[in-house]
């Protein structure tokens, strides 16, 4: 992953940015570093709850494109988030039942970038990540996604168990992959569906997953035990395509 093409370096850059409402994914700052200009930065990253990560000086050299970073760098995001209930009215305007996908622990921007790819194609209304743990929409994911960023809108929450529990009040309900769930054409996959999809290494975290109505699987016949995170969320994904259309 690049840094070079979407970060902010500088405290005066940094500060602006933030006092600009530039969407700020993740803030990065010289540990023990408490000086005037870096508590302002840091209040303004509070406000708008940015991801805080406290480093050392040959880390940010490592992410610094110029080498005048002052001690802070901010990586924005490439495109803007929306909102869950942008999602939600998008579901409404086609007259459609919702059908969301909700990402935990996707940290590889080339996942994510195909994910919301396959989201699109297979007709969903969103995508939504965790602000922690999780890649954010860089310029990877962008490309990655081959032009479907501009069509599906991904949100950003802080808690991806407590977004499933308001989802659940709007009649969604919420399936999950995992390994040792049912076999997914063996089960009901139709109506307002979330599909929660995991890292390859890691998977749904267990308060999400206990989040989750039910869990399915993918049959597998081969030698290793796992598919790719993008992969394993396109056939999900079209499995429930498939019972969407009745057929």
């Amino acid at each position: 992953m690049s840094y070079s093409e979407f970060t902010i370096e500088g405290r005066n850059a940094v500060l602006e940015a933030f006092r600009s409402g530039k969407t700020i994914d993740k803030l990065y700052v010289l540990d023990g570093c408490q000086d005037g200009p870096v508590l302002s930065i840091k209040r303004e990253a509070k406000k708008q709850d940015t991801l805080l990560k406290y480093v050392t000086k040959e880390r940010l050299d490592q992410l610094s494109g110029t080498g005048k970073h002052q001690g802070v760098i901010a990586v924005a995001a490439a495109y803007e988030y929306a909102s869950v209930e942008e999602i939600l009215a998008k579901a409404k305007e086609k007259n459609e039942p919702p059908f969301v996908f909700l990402l935990d622990n996707i940290e590889d921007p080339h996942n994510l970038g195909a994910i919301i790819r396959t989201a699109n194609l297979a007709g969903a209304h969103g995508v939504i990540i965790p602000k922690n743990r999780a890649v954010g929409l860089t310029a990877t994911v962008a490309r990655t996604s081959a032009g479907a960023l501009n069509y599906t809108p991904v949100a950003r929450v802080t808690n991806l168990a407590k977004t499933i529990e308001d989802l659940k009040k709007e009649g969604l309900w919420f399936v999950c992959a995992d390994m040792d769930g049912e076999i997914m054409y063996r089960q009901n996959l139709t109506g307002p569906i979330g599909l929660v999809i995991g890292s390859e290494g890691e998977g749904v975290g267990r308060l999400v997953k206990e989040k989750c109505d039910f869990t399915a699987s993918i049959p597998m016949k081969g030698d290793i035990d796992s598919l790719n995170a993008s992969v394993a969320a396109g056939v999900l994904a079209y499995e429930i395509v498939r019972q969407r259309l009745g057929m």
